[in-house]
């Protein structure tokens, strides 16, 4: 799975806001299922907050797109 969080980082395919905290994005990325690695912003560092295998893109604003 540590391959799957780096590419999800690197090279998503797009790159969502979450309804519920502005500074918490959520990357996706395409391998032999969709993944989502969810990560926290604030200001220049980040942190990792989770990743998972999912069936979809969940709802939220769009802020980049492959």
């Amino acid at each position: 799975m540590k391959s799957e969080i780096y590419f999800s980082l690197k090279t998503p395919l797009n790159i969502e806001e979450s309804k519920v905290d502005k500074d918490v994005f959520l990357y996706y990325k395409q391998f032999d299922r969709l993944y989502c690695v969810v990560v926290k912003h604030a200001g220049t560092e980040g942190f990792l907050i989770t990743a998972y295998p999912t069936d979809k893109v969940k709802e939220g604003d769009v802020i980049w797109t492959k």
